[in-house]
């Protein structure tokens, strides 16, 4: 019997309802806070709208919605990164640095790769 109660609080919606709570005040937080987020929160909302409005097809469509994705990904983590560092110390340290500018090229990776998508998906298509 105690392996059902075990159960039962593990898939519980109440705990996964505040999970997404939590989730939500995050990204508010990041879109009213961090000017590069709101900027890539449009340009994703933009491209996707492009999307549409061109007709990709739905294999094309799912690509950019994951490369969408992809840049989200990478400014959360990099803000996340660079978040906590700021709390454990406000002094210089050269690490500290190399891991905050290891954090933003993981943004810049993703946003290359962003535009090269874009780039293929789009071209022919605004040209045309």
């Amino acid at each position: 019997m105690a392996k059902n109660r075990v159960f039962r609080n593990i898939f519980k919606l109440q705990k996964l309802g505040v999970s997404f709570k939590f989730a939500i005040k995050g990204i508010v937080y990041l879109i009213l806070y961090h000017r590069n987020m709101r900027i890539i929160f449009m340009l994703g909302i933009l491209a996707f709208l492009l999307g549409v409005y061109f007709s990709l097809n739905g294999i094309e469509l799912v690509a950019l919605c994951i490369t969408i994705t992809l840049v989200f990904m990478a400014e959360i983590f990099n803000t996340a990164i660079e978040l906590m560092i700021d709390m454990l110390t406000d002094k210089y340290h050269t690490l500290i640095k190399l891991v905050k500018d290891i954090a933003a090229a993981v943004v810049l990776l993703a946003s290359l790769n962003a535009i090269a998508v874009g780039y293929i998906l789009f071209i022919k298509r605004i040209f045309h």
